[in-house]
């Protein structure tokens, strides 16, 4: 197990689960999606008026060149947190409130409460399920039209999510950060990413070596040197504080190296991951559509392979 689940593990018992991420929208799909990769038990709600469903067609996210409906969208995108080991709830969070040791209780609409170690708020709107945290500081309140209104200030969370409120982190437009799509997932991976950072800060990470890095690289690219441990003790200890033991100092760089090696995938491993992608793609594609995208000679010569493949095992 890596160091991130080891670090939460202690500091998750008693939580019904170590993230919650209220919204299943861009933002609070791709925060679970990093976040149940990288170990974390991660719930999200997912229920509510969403700004997305009421687009008639996604036509500027990028790997869709020609757009893509906003139902197929989102379905991939719940199919991707599930995927990476997210529990979706269908259920609406009225309230969080801190709880006295630290975490979170969600309240839901329906069903039983939660209580999380992190919260991601990743909804659009006024973020009153918040409210109570900090209430002085949370919400804003602003003149139209000659009524005042309260709303939730965007400007309470940091560029990367945080907030002054241990364990709160908000992604997407709730954070200020833009209502496109594209740009409302950015911003959730963002703050998923600096929940990570925080974590491996309180494990001792320092610097560069506090991000941890979502990607897979081609085992052709590893080089023998880095994938000695040693080689990693060496330069955690040129580059740690002063007041770092010895022994902090191996147990960190040996983690990170185990860590590091999980990263690299052979090619028969990413050649079966990438036919797996396109295959759930190709699910999500209708029947009749993806038939007339395949010209009439592959699919003859696709037929003639499954008969052949027939007689072969009578």
């Amino acid at each position: 197990m890596d160091t991130d689940a080891e670090q939460v593990g202690d500091d998750a018992r008693g939580f019904d689960t170590d993230v919650a991420v209220v919204g299943g929208g861009p933002a609070g799909c791709a925060a679970g999606v990093f976040t149940a990769r990288g170990d974390l038990e991660t719930l999200l709600f997912d229920r509510g008026p969403s700004s997305l469903r009421r687009c008639a067609s996604l036509e500027n996210y990028l790997g869709f060149p020609c757009g893509i409906d906003v139902e197929t969208f989102l379905e991939l995108a719940r199919d991707h947190a599930a995927a990476a080991g997210c529990r979706i709830r269908e259920d609406l969070v009225e309230s969080v409130t801190s709880l006295a040791d630290g975490g979170f209780r969600l309240e839901p609409q329906d069903g039983d409460p939660v209580t999380a170690r992190f919260v991601i708020a990743a909804t659009k709107y006024d973020g009153a399920y918040l409210r109570g945290l900090d209430d002085d500081a949370l919400f804003t309140v602003e003149e139209q039209d000659g009524e005042t209104a309260e709303r939730f200030d965007r400007d309470y969370p940091a560029d990367d999510g945080r907030t002054p409120i241990d364990g709160l982190y908000v992604a997407g437009p709730l954070a200020g950060c833009g209502d496109q799509a594209i740009i409302a997932a950015g911003h959730g991976a963002t703050a998923a990413r600096a929940l990570f950072r925080d974590l491996r800060r309180k494990d001792g990470y320092w610097g560069r070596f506090a991000d941890r890095y979502d990607w897979r690289r081609d085992a052709a690219d590893r080089r023998d040197e880095w994938a000695d441990p040693e080689r990693w003790v060496e330069l955690f200890d040129v580059e740690a504080p002063d007041d770092y033991e010895r022994s902090e100092i191996r147990r960190l760089a040996e983690a990170y190296a185990a860590d590091r090696e999980k990263t690299y995938v052979d090619p028969e491993t990413a050649d079966r991951r990438a036919e797996r992608g396109q295959r759930r793609l190709a699910a999500a594609i209708d029947d009749e559509i993806l038939l007339e995208a395949v010209d009439d000679e592959s699919i003859r010569e696709y037929g003639c392979g499954l008969d052949r493949a027939s007689a072969s095992d009578e």
